[in-house]
């Protein structure tokens, strides 16, 4: 091959030139950051449906991130997860901040998720009223979770002694829940907005949101490790920013989003619309943390003895993540 000089270089590109060619240029790909997100069950429309669908709508991505869903098999295991930095997000129900920080895990909330208490008691068909329920049992995933707090409270909203009026039972998941009620072990146990495929399959009926029995409550939250906080806050905000993107489609568009959720969920449609119905009053559109809300349940879990120590409460959150602008 003869040596490409400047004179053949410059003839050449002059040739090119006078054709019109352009030189060929490579896509410009930008790198997207990977992420993973995880709720602390899959199975609750109001916690898992806004990372569903930002997935589906590809609203990660217009944030720059390649973000990967693991939904948990309980609390516990997303904490030590995203105390780990497995997990850059968690979604979980709220009382996990107040438990988790008091026994030194380094974990900050960084916004609401759901606002109120979405939380559900639900109730065997032939059950009609909260007053049936005297002298039966209800079902909480364990003894001392924000399920047994709650059922505790829908006897003291009664006037029943909790221990002897009613019998709360620590069964654990949900099919565990719906087997007991059949075999009419228990009457009763509380859920959260997944209450809705169990009444549209005739298994149990939604007799209340227990927002009804609990003092000012944040149902679920969005949380970090302290040191994610340090090293990945923009791609937090960026995360962040496509789940409340999600939650503004979900109540603008319910049907639709039930459309996207239903396929991960493995419910129905009109199941997931139901859940929306219980969830959707209570959905957060900017994650603006309530301190009073949070106070109110820090003293609400030290009453039932679910935690020994006061801490003060703004240690909980981390400063800087909420509003969030859209």
């Amino acid at each position: 091959m003869l040596p490409l000089t400047r004179r053949h270089f410059l003839r050449s590109a002059a040739v090119l030139a006078a054709a019109g060619a352009s030189p060929i240029r490579a896509p410009l790909v930008l790198a997207q950051t990977a992420a993973k997100i995880g709720t602390a069950v899959l199975g609750d429309y109001a916690l898992a449906g806004p990372i569903i669908i930002a997935l589906d709508k590809g609203l990660f991505k217009d944030e720059g991130l390649n973000v990967e869903f693991v939904p948990f098999r309980g609390g516990p295991d997303l904490v030590k997860a995203t105390i780990a930095g497995e997990i850059l997000i968690g979604a979980a129900g709220s009382t996990d901040i107040l438990v988790f920080r008091e026994a030194g895990m380094p974990l900050k909330m960084i916004a609401t998720h759901t606002e109120g208490n979405h939380f559900t008691l639900n109730v065997a068909p032939d059950v009609n009223a909260v007053s049936d329920l005297k002298g039966k049992a209800i079902g909480v995933t364990r003894v001392g979770a924000t399920t047994w707090v709650f059922a505790r409270m829908v006897a003291q909203q009664q006037k029943w002694d909790a221990d002897r009026d009613v019998k709360i039972v620590g069964l654990g998941g949900l099919d565990a829940q719906l087997a007991a009620l059949s075999r009419k072990e228990i009457h009763a146990f509380v859920w959260g907005d997944g209450g809705a495929v169990t009444q549209l399959e005739g298994k149990s009926k939604v007799l209340m949101r227990l927002d009804k029995v609990t003092p000012r409550w944040i149902s679920q939250i969005q949380y970090t490790s302290e040191d994610s906080i340090k090293r990945n806050a923009d791609t937090i905000r960026k995360a962040m920013r496509a789940i409340f993107k999600a939650i503004r489609f979900m109540s603008q568009s319910p049907r639709d989003a039930a459309e996207i959720a239903s396929k991960k969920l493995g419910w129905s449609v009109e199941a997931v619309l139901g859940a929306h119905k219980i969830s959707s009053p209570l959905f957060s559109h900017d994650g603006t943390v309530s301190m009073e809300a949070l106070a109110s349940m820090q003293d609400t879990l030290l009453e039932y003895g679910v935690i020994k120590k006061k801490l003060p409460i703004e240690e909980h959150v981390a400063k800087g993540f909420t509003p969030v602008r859209l």
